[in-house]
């Protein structure tokens, strides 16, 4: 079974935690550290970003994160063979997070060859067209087992967003908000009634619910409204400030504390 199915089926009665962080940022060489040092600390699944030059979906933390790693040397080939080192340490769910252009540079049937031989279960393209998907990549997708994981946010349609829900198996990634990507000290009324008019529809795929996420109120609020939450900037900061995962982790905890 597909990792990322997997731990949703085991898991039906914990809210789980994802975070994301930048392959090659703060360092080119640390991505195995940090993955494992996630795991080890009770880190449920793990997004890796592979950095781009034009984040279109990013605000400026994992914007400025992509330029460290871009500026480092961090491509897919050598993210690729760093996830294969690790490999076989490495048991909770990976999935990968980028834009289009650098798969289609890397060659989509390549992408996911890759993502299955160095252990990845599933792959977040923020720019990729759903037409695309259905037509191109699900195909491919599915070949190699990975599971596409598909945006929604509070602009989808129910139409849109149960065709989705239709046409991937992994979980549905609940966007907070219809910008880009950033910590926030609360969600507003606004964001509560698209978590719980998207939790009444009763969708064939968990949620997880992402962009935000910072602080004890959004961890709460996106943990009452889907299966859990993933945070990504809030972390991204902390990794570069402490230039340590595990003390980056423990000020994170900290921080979802209050």
């Amino acid at each position: 079974m597909n990792k990322i199915n997997q731990l949703f089926s085991e898991n039906k009665d914990r809210k789980l935690l994802s975070l994301y962080f930048c392959a090659g940022c703060p360092t080119l060489e640390g991505t195995g550290n940090v993955i494992k040092t996630l795991e080890q600390g009770g880190i449920d699944m793990i997004e890796v970003g592979f950095p781009f030059s034009d984040p279109l979906a990013d605000g400026p933390v994992i914007q400025s994160a992509a330029t460290v790693a871009l500026h480092n040397g961090m491509t897919l080939s050598l993210l690729f063979s760093q996830l294969k080192a690790i490999r076989e340490e490495v048991h909770i769910p990976l999935v990968l997070m980028g834009y289009l252009n650098v798969v289609m540079h890397y060659g989509i049937e390549n992408f996911f060859r890759d993502c299955s031989a160095s252990g990845v279960s599933g792959a977040i393209i923020a720019d990729l067209p759903f037409k695309d998907y259905m037509e191109v990549i699900k195909p491919i997708a599915d070949k190699y087992d990975i599971r596409m994981i598909m945006m929604i946010t509070p602009e989808t349609s129910e139409e849109r967003i149960r065709f989705i829900d239709d046409n991937t198996d992994g979980f549905v990634y609940m966007v907070s908000s219809a910008s880009v990507t950033g910590a926030q000290s609360q969600f507003g009324d606004a964001k509560l009634d698209y978590f719980r008019r998207v939790n009444a529809m009763h969708l064939r795929n968990p949620r997880m619910i992402g962009f935000g996420i910072s602080n004890k109120q959004t961890l709460e609020s996106a943990q009452q409204n889907a299966a859990g939450a993933i945070i990504g900037s809030k972390f991204v900061t902390l990794l570069n400030e402490t230039k340590d995962p595990q003390k980056a982790l423990d000020e994170l905890y900290d921080a979802l504390k209050h």
